[in-house]
Parts: C-alpha cells; structure tokens; sequence
C-alpha cells in the first residue's frame, strides 16, 4: 500500500466523498484577472491569500477535498516569467500550505467536519501549452519526455505533503500511462480524470474502457473519471468506465456550458444537456459508482452545498 492512503480510507467508509469546485471562477468573482498562459497559477504570485480564501468557501460548502492551485504550476510554465526551477517549485509548494491553511482553519472552527484532505492538482501537457489541447490531446511526446515534465512538480506537492494527487483533465493515453509509472513511485494515492471526445473516447479518441483496463492494475490509483466536461457526457462516461475498472469513479463536470478555447469564452449547450446542475446529476451518477463528486470550471461553493444537501440526506 503507498505510504500515504488517505484516499482509500475515505473511499472505504460510507457515503459520497465531495470534492471541491472551480477556482478560477471564484477568483475572478473576487476580481483577478485570470486571462494568462499561468491560468489560475498567477494568483500564487499576486494574492496567494485570496486561493486560501477560495479553499475555505469550498470546505464550509461540505467539501471534503480541496484541489491545490497547482493545474498550470510548472517549472516551465514559470520559466516563461523568468522564474528559476526553484522558484517556481516553491510556489508549487505554496499552493499545497495555502490549501493545509484552509483546512486547519475550518477544521478549528468545524472540528467534526473532518476527515479532510489537500489534493495536489497535476495538469496535463496541453494545460501548459495553454492553447486549449487538453481538450484535443494532439501533442505527442514520449514516455520519458511526459515523465520529465511532471516529474518536479509532483515531486513538490508530495514533499510540501498532499493527501492524494490528482491527475486530472487528461487528454491523452500515452500521458496517462507515463502519469500512471510516475505516481507510483511517488509514494501518494492519486485518481485519474479525462476530458472526452464523447461520451465512450477520451479526448485523444482512446476508448475510456480501455484507459480505465489501463489503470485497473494499478493499487496506487485509488480512483478513475472524468473532470471539465459537459454534465450530459457524465452518465455515458461512467458506464463507459464501469466496463473496464472496479475501481470507485470520479465526477467533477463543468456547470452545464462549454469553452471555446480559441474564443476564451463560455457558452450553453444546446439542446439535451442532461441534468440541469451537480446536484440534479448526483443520484444517477452515485448509481452508476461515482464515489467522489465536485465540480470543475463555472461551479462554485453554492454548487457543491447543493450537492452536499443531497448526499446528507
């Protein structure tokens, strides 16, 4: 078992496990300005206090799980800021004692609201590029060449000491498969989550039964899902994974819109979206074995307490 398995003992006790929503969305409503290659990342530079801020919005909203501003934290990513490594890694590091502030200041006020734990945010290759490709998984490297990109960072977040990493908007199978060998010898559990094609095929066009057959093996990979997609997609999704893993499922969808990453905007869906919100989706997706549920981009805390009312119940 990993040295840390802090996840599993969550996901071995009863209920759903929430999990945290979008923090850009929140950060933009406190008036940050979010228009940049560093995305939400920028913010460890300009008021990191604000992140905290966020985290424990989400954690007083019933979120058992918040999900460090680490997605486009990278080495090179900062480089582009004239940042050194360790810069850079320190801010990593930051990110994972903001969330550990929140959580020590909401358990002090709720101390029965724990267990609680900080998920390290590891983005994909196609978040750094910040041209929207975590959306197409297009980019090509090798194993080796992904293992070198996340390497440092999820280094930094399981020495600044996270619960769980979270591997998440993943497009593409061959990062999988590098991401799966290099959080194993991390000594932390962690989930998987894509971004789809539909509602069968990961971004890339990989049967998400088969990167589910590919996790499977895997005991430090606690969880499989999807994250940043449309709510309609969840359903199809989660029995597509049912098919190729036992392993508990994950859901953080988007609020009910979509981006256009060329536009950098947000729009509706048309037509038979699914269910109107989180908390309409939880049941069929509870039903289907989704054991952890938040949000992803345009949720906010109103969103996870509305899930938080449901699973109380």
């Amino acid at each position: 078992m990993p040295a840390r398995a802090a996840l599993s003992t969550m996901l071995n006790a009863p209920g759903t496990v929430l999990s945290d929503g979008a923090l850009a969305t929140e950060l933009e409503s406190r008036g940050c300005t979010l228009d940049d290659p560093l995305w939400s990342a920028k913010i460890l530079v300009e008021q990191p206090g604000l992140i905290t801020d966020v985290h424990r919005d989400y954690y007083a909203a019933g979120a058992r799980i918040a999900t460090t501003a680490s997605y486009q934290a990278t080495p090179q990513g900062f480089a582009r800021r004239g940042m050194g490594e360790a810069e850079a890694l320190e801010l990593v590091s930051l990110s994972v004692r903001l969330a550990d502030n929140a959580r020590r200041a909401h358990l002090a006020s709720h101390p029965d609201a724990g267990p609680l734990l900080v998920a390290g945010s590891v983005g994909p290759y196609g978040a750094y590029l910040a041209d929207g490709s975590e959306y197409r998984g297009d980019y090509t490297l090798t194993e080796a060449e992904f293992r070198d990109f996340h390497r440092p960072r999820v280094e930094a977040l399981v020495r600044a000491g996270v619960d769980v990493l979270a591997c998440e908007t993943l497009p593409s199978a061959a990062e999988a498969q590098a991401l799966a060998g290099l959080t194993r010898e991390a000594g932390v559990e962690c989930w998987f989550t894509f971004t789809l094609r539909d509602g069968g095929h990961i971004s890339d066009g990989t049967p998400l039964s088969d990167v589910a057959e590919l996790l499977d093996p895997h005991p430090h990979v606690a969880a499989v899902g999807v994250n940043c997609v449309p709510l309609g997609l969840v359903t199809p999704a989660l029995t597509a994974l049912r098919r190729g893993t036992g392993k508990p499922l994950v859901a953080y969808p988007n609020s009910g819109e979509t981006y256009d990453p060329h536009t950098k905007s947000w729009a509706a869906v048309d037509g038979n979206a699914g269910p109107a919100d989180l908390a309409a989706g939880t049941p069929e997706w509870e039903a289907l074995g989704a054991r952890i549920i938040g949000g992803c981009c345009r949720t906010t805390p109103a969103d996870i307490a509305a899930v938080a009312g449901h699973v109380a119940r």
